[in-house]
């Protein structure tokens, strides 16, 4: 199953003092799951990793990601995610929330793993129903 992951899971996996720790790396490394991780979430948890954690876990969150898929925006991703900043803007939806979506949607799964259910269950993805959202 393909899972797009969103910066609250993976900042609660480095972060051994936040309350989500545990649960979010049982939902990483769960079994079967393969993740997709926008670069817009990348520089996000490394921005929060590096100023809240320092250098040093940064590097080693940084090495963590050699074995994962990273995916860039592409040129048909970048009309998406500014249609959801703007028809979100109410939310606030910002860039990197967007891009998670419309990575999803890219990918045509439904299951995105995040922290920020506000904004995940009032969104809806254009290719199906609802998000399947983790971890529960």
């Amino acid at each position: 199953m393909l899972a797009v992951v969103d910066t609250g899971p993976l900042y609660a996996a480095v972060d051994a003092d936040d309350q989500d720790h545990e649960r979010c790396l049982r939902a990483l490394e769960a079994p079967g799951l393969r993740l997709f991780i926008p670069a817009m979430v990348v520089a996000e948890v490394t921005y929060l990793v590096g100023s809240r954690l320092g250098p040093k876990v940064e590097a080693a969150f940084l090495a963590s990601l050699a074995g994962l898929d990273v995916e860039a925006p592409t040129a048909t991703d970048w009309p998406r995610i500014a249609e959801l900043v703007e028809e979100y803007a109410d939310f606030p939806l910002g860039g990197t929330d967007a891009s998670v979506i419309a990575l999803a949607e890219r990918l045509s799964t439904d299951v995105i793993m995040t922290l920020d259910r506000r904004h995940f269950d009032a969104i809806r993805p254009a290719h199906s129903r609802a998000w399947q959202l983790l971890p529960e």
